[in-house]
């Protein structure tokens, strides 16, 4: 495992070299879809990755946000889950909240995870059984239990489309950051006490952030049903929205997000 860590940690160094020849320069931007953009830097990275897991891996699966999907996966013990930079809009904007998120799946259960900002250059990563660390130290998520003392980290773009509106409240601080996998590393390394958003998210979104917050004695849920996911399904959608943190934090908040008044 230290190995395969080592070598996702370079993959993740790698990566965030190639955004860095592309941040606050000139590249192209193109539309995938609704408000869901994709540059240059997406691109290169995701090549970087893919050149140096798939050569010293050649037997694992690869899901990745910018290459072409295969249900080839499906079949494989061992699939990478990879954002090659999660964050697009802020990386767009100059904003230096986006991360390069590189998670492995074994049978659908997150295993190994690691999130690189290569603007800030903070690196947060965690293998099964090895804890979690933030820029090689050992880290832990908060330990807090009175969601009214905590903080929680949620999406820019969420607060503005008004969908925390009567919530403000309920912590003694809400952060905005765009980056989910971001998001998730922070909530993991204790820079904020809890993490959700409530919006539909993808496998390649929280799968490394996922991994590093359960090393760090946290846990990530589904909002509706409480549930872990499962990686490596056939629709990587999550749906309808995650919330993270220690259970403590992680169970008042959804007690009273269930009885929120309809806005």
């Amino acid at each position: 495992m230290k190995n395969l860590l080592e070598i996702t940690q370079f993959a993740c160094l790698k990566a965030g070299a190639e955004i860095m020849k592309f941040y606050k320069s000139q590249y192209n931007i193109t539309d995938k879809g609704y408000h869901n953009p994709v540059t240059d830097a997406d691109f290169a990275a995701n090549t970087s990755i893919h050149d140096i897991l798939r050569n010293e891996y050649p037997g694992y699966g690869w899901l990745s946000e910018e290459t072409a999907d295969s249900q080839e996966r499906l079949s494989r013990t061992r699939v990478w889950i990879v954002d090659p930079l999660d964050g697009t809009k802020e990386f767009i904007e100059g904003v230096p909240n986006f991360v390069v998120s590189i998670g492995l799946v074994e049978n659908g259960i997150p295993i190994l995870g690691v999130l690189y900002n290569p603007v800030t250059q903070e690196m947060m990563d965690a293998a099964r059984g090895m804890g979690a660390r933030y820029n090689g130290s050992p880290v832990t998520c908060s330990n807090k239990t009175k969601l009214n003392e905590s903080s929680v980290v949620i999406s820019r773009s969420e607060t503005r489309k008004g969908l925390w509106k009567g919530t403000e409240s309920w912590f003694s601080e809400q952060a905005h950051i765009g980056s989910v996998a971001y998001k998730l590393g922070l909530t993991a390394s204790g820079k904020y006490d809890s993490f959700a958003t409530l919006r539909p998210k993808n496998e390649w979104d929280v799968c490394a952030g996922h991994v590093i917050l359960k090393e760090a004695g946290g846990l990530l849920l589904n909002l509706a049903d409480k549930s872990e996911r499962m990686y490596n399904q056939p629709n990587p959608l999550i749906t309808p929205g995650l919330v993270g943190g220690n259970a403590e934090l992680i169970h008042e908040f959804s007690k009273l997000w269930e009885n929120k008044p309809a806005s």
